[in-house]
């Protein structure tokens, strides 16, 4: 027998129209287990999509998708959705190469009409497909479902403020699950499941006015609570009427009958803006996710029964973990040493610093443009501030990287992980622009690692640089296996380094695909061309005369990085441009990823299809050495 029996008559949203209010609720419950099915064969953000089964379904049955437009933001919470929408029997691919990915995709599906896998853009997004609706354009509603964090940015208030202002019928869904709901909540299941029966014309603003005066008085303290965090000031319950919502909650975004009549109640009678708060549980209906300290927001493959998640064991260290360790230890010996997340201490590595020294750790939330100020004024004090944040969220704080940093000539230390291709997230998670962006500023000194005794070295590095700011790289996962040196040293500022001499062939490599140059330098040599590799460490400034010796020595040089056009190879041929050291008939080849988005796979199959790896460095020499009037051999520059 099925554990799913009414699911597996769901083929589209259609469906759920049909169903009575107590089938939707056992709906949400098949739905729960066949999510928690699911991502343990894939692995995935599982506790944020747990939290939204009943928010899913209902949203499913009240509106009609996909005219109706629900923007899930963060995306990650996305998946009942996509089990709903029609691509149940492709969950199986779920993050993987040719498969669904992780996040809401337009290019996917219809009923995603917006991705939003970077936070706090659905209330944007949904302010101007209502625009587009009242200007004749084929659209209904907008819904935009904010939660997981996304309401601590600052753009999410920008758009609250501006969607205000317009007046324009829109609803905003709180996915609130920070905080569960307190006890008693009858009183308000009997109150709001009476709206709609009872009162079907009273207008919205009645509900916001009238809901805390008839609960409980726990319930009227969460109320104002829940306000006075959705604000950030204590309030009378004015701040949302004042820009122009109606505010209605908080729900027990759980309770089906709860939410059914609230979605029911607001589709009926809204004329312009409206907040619902739904109070959720991040991993609810699955113990091993509500017991866990992070709730299972990002999980492998596991045991359903367990909960044992199934990790692939490495001897090497992290990247993270490296970076996380070595600036604790240089924290436990410099006072002056503080760190700033976004919302990701632990997926930084700088909860390894709080554990020791939480007072000098700051964890902005989901604010990066604040975060990065809030350094550069750290800065401008006299403390030494690291600023850790991926290089795929580092782009929302670039005008303040520019303006507040740069600018001011201000060090503050950027700690750069996930950069170049991170697999299973796909392209909205690439770090694949940070070398270009950065690298433009004056004044900025931009490293990369090529394992992960380097990376110690460039946090030592960073540590002691004063004179202005200073960015290190680094992707996801683990380490080479190196020897790690029991402290890292003080590197020289623009100075790279030689990994082994040869006469025909250059490698220059810039971050971790120094091993994918060895390789390709292994299959080159088997040929017969011999091969020098160096590690340039730094994308700026510049090691001129590591440059000047290659160019001199060999026949072809290839630079080599993880980013795309516009970085560190773009600028190795700049500056030979600039000597002169292009115009005696060196072959110069720069590798950086194509001018494309690429989607999610392995790391190793995503730089296979971007042409980045040991075969097409291997390639790429070849056919320098092929376009060469005559034998490379000949041409050897002595």
């Amino acid at each position: 027998m099925t554990k799913t029996p009414i699911l597996d008559r769901v083929a589209g949203p259609a469906d759920l129209k049909t169903l009575s209010d107590g089938d939707l609720a056992r709906l949400a419950d098949e739905l729960r287990v066949d999510v928690i099915d699911a991502v343990s064969k894939t692995g995935g953000h599982l506790g944020s999509s747990l939290g939204v089964v009943e928010l899913t379904v209902g949203i499913h049955a009240v509106f009609d998708t996909p005219r109706d437009k629900v923007i899930w933001d963060v995306g990650h919470q996305c998946y009942p959705h996509k089990i709903l929408t029609g691509r149940r029997d492709r969950m199986g691919t779920l993050r993987q190469k040719d498969g669904l990915s992780g996040f809401t995709k337009r290019a996917e599906s219809d009923y995603d009409p917006f991705g939003a896998a970077h936070s706090s853009t659905s209330i944007s997004a949904a302010l101007g497909f209502t625009v587009g609706r009242d200007m004749g354009m084929p659209t209904g509603d907008a819904v935009a479902v904010i939660g997981d964090g996304s309401i601590s940015a600052g753009m999410a208030y920008e758009a609250l403020n501006n969607a205000g202002h317009e007046g324009r019928r829109l609803f905003v869904i709180l996915n609130d699950n920070e905080m569960s709901i307190a006890p008693p909540t009858g009183a308000m299941s009997t109150y709001l499941s009476n709206l709609t029966r009872n009162s079907p014309l009273a207008p919205l603003q009645a509900i916001a006015e009238g809901m805390e005066q008839a609960l409980p008085k726990p319930m009227r303290d969460g109320a104002r609570r829940a306000r006075e965090m959705v604000t950030g000031v204590e309030s009378k319950g004015t701040f949302f009427e004042e820009l122009g919502f109606d505010y209605i909650g908080p729900i027990d975004g759980h309770d089906m009958g709860q939410v059914l009549s609230v979605l029911r109640g607001a589709r009926a009678r809204a004329t312009g803006p409206v907040l619902i708060h739904a109070c959720t549980v991040k991993g609810k209906g699955y113990a091993p996710a509500e017991g866990s300290a992070d709730k299972y927001h990002g999980v492998s493959r596991f045991d359903v029964k367990t909960g044992t998640q199934t990790k692939g064991k490495s001897n090497a260290p992290s990247y993270t973990s490296v970076f996380g360790t070595t600036l604790a230890d240089l924290a436990a010996r410099d006072p002056s040493i503080v760190a700033v997340t976004a919302a990701m201490p632990s997926g930084t590595g700088v909860d390894k610093m709080a554990e020791l020294f939480p007072a000098r750790v700051f964890d902005v939330g989901i604010a990066e443009q604040h975060g990065v100020t809030f350094a550069a004024g750290m800065a401008a004090s006299g403390l030494k501030p690291f600023c850790a944040i991926y290089s795929t969220f580092l782009q929302r704080g670039y005008d303040q990287v520019v303006h507040d940093v740069a600018l001011q000539g201000l060090p503050v230390r950027f700690a750069i992980d996930r950069a170049g291709l991170v697999g299973a997230d796909g392209a909205t998670h690439a770090g694949s622009f940070d070398i270009g962006y950065l690298a433009a500023l004056p004044g900025m000194v931009v490293m990369a690692a090529a394992d992960e005794a380097e990376l110690m070295h460039m946090v030592t590095t960073a540590a002691g640089h004063d004179s202005g700011p200073i960015a290190f790289r680094y992707p996801r996962g683990n380490g080479r296996g190196v020897d790690m040196p029991e402290r890292g040293e003080v590197l020289e500022i623009g100075k790279g380094r030689m990994i082994q001499e040869g006469s025909d062939i250059a490698l220059l490599s810039l971050g971790t695909h120094l091993d994918e140059c060895e390789r390709a330098a292994a299959l080159l040599e088997a040929e017969g061309l011999s091969v020098s590799i160096a590690d340039a460490r730094f994308a700026k400034p510049l090691d001129m005369d590591l440059i000047r010796d290659l160019a001199s020595r060999h026949s072809v040089l290839v630079t080599v990085e993880q980013g795309a056009m516009g970085g560190f190879g773009a600028m190795v041929l700049q500056a030979m441009a600039r000597e002169g050291l292009l115009d005696q008939g060196l072959k110069v080849r720069t590798m950086c990823l194509p001018d494309r988005f690429i989607d999610q796979a392995g790391p190793d199959e995503m730089y296979a299809d971007a042409g980045l790896n040991a075969d097409g460095i291997v390639e790429t020499v070849r056919a320098a050495v092929g376009a060469m009037p005559t034998n490379v051999v000949d041409l050897k520059r002595s």
